[in-house]
């Protein structure tokens, strides 16, 4: 990892910004910290980060009004959601307006480097975008051996109920997935997905062509059993971003919704 990527973390618990700080500064990132929202506030509005951790549950200022402000500010900028249980509906909304991921509290180190790592990659990825926009230039290529997140084999939410079969295709629907790059083309088109949405697809891969209930889905990418209203909620979000992600990138989904039971990849 880049020594020079330097994280925000956004929490108002110290030992929650203690745990954070010492994993980020072990892997070679520089590290500011905010106990509140005022605080962040004022440190984006000095410089822009890599990536922030942003807890949705401090005081004052609320995580929702600074993550506006990122996305208004800085909106190449990942910003990774912390959240317990009981505020899941609110991460929900932070997906809608732009958030990368959510980690539930307490979560694994590994849980975290898989996020922030895809993260920092997106980041990457759309600020090359945008000086080839700016300079007319086509997007240059990324080499997938040295710029590909590494192989992991827990998504953001929890730990998968079952391993995943390292490279796995269905060329008909002209979707790939490789585990161990952590990639998922679509008719040859990358799709920029965060931990848990490469979790989902990959095992609505696994199963098809059977129909995954939302409990089901949430059970084995989230690694819990939520209330059924949690999960589908969490999930819908999930879908939509993924949905939008296959469109923008190939102009179509395959992902299939059968209405009262699930979701199942399109034959």
């Amino acid at each position: 990892m880049d020594a020079m990527n330097t994280i925000l973390i956004v929490d108002d618990e110290t030992a929650v910004q203690h745990f954070f700080e010492r994993v980020l500064q072990r892997d070679g990132f520089q590290v500011a910290v905010a106990s509140d929202g005022e605080t962040a506030l004022r440190l984006i509005a000095a410089r822009e980060f890599d990536l922030v951790l942003l807890d949705l549950q401090l005081k004052g200022i609320g995580g929702l009004d600074v993550l506006a402000e990122l996305r208004r500010q800085w909106p190449a900028t990942p910003v990774i959601i912390i959240t317990a249980h009981a505020s899941l509906d609110t991460a929900i909304k932070a997906l809608r307006q732009g958030a990368h991921d959510y980690l539930i509290k307490p979560c694994r180190v590994d849980d975290l480097r898989a996020s922030i790592q895809a993260g920092l990659l997106k980041r990457q990825q759309d600020l090359q975008r945008r000086e080839s926009s700016a300079s007319g230039d086509s997007a240059p290529s990324i080499e997938p051996d040295l710029q590909a997140p590494r192989p992991v084999s827990v998504p953001s939410s929890g730990q998968l109920a079952r391993p995943i079969v390292q490279n796995q295709s269905t060329p008909s629907k002209g979707l790939n997935i490789d585990s161990i790059r952590h990639a998922v083309t679509l008719d040859n088109s990358r799709l920029e997905l965060s931990p848990i949405e490469f979790a989902i697809v990959t095992y609505l891969v696994t199963e098809s062509p059977r129909v995954v209930s939302v409990k089901e889905l949430a059970r084995e990418v989230q690694g819990y059993i939520s209330v059924p209203e949690e999960s589908r909620d969490t999930i819908r979000s999930h879908i939509y971003h993924i949905r939008a992600k296959m469109k923008s990138a190939a102009d179509r989904n395959v992902i299939r919704t059968v209405r009262g039971v699930g979701y199942a990849i399109d034959e």
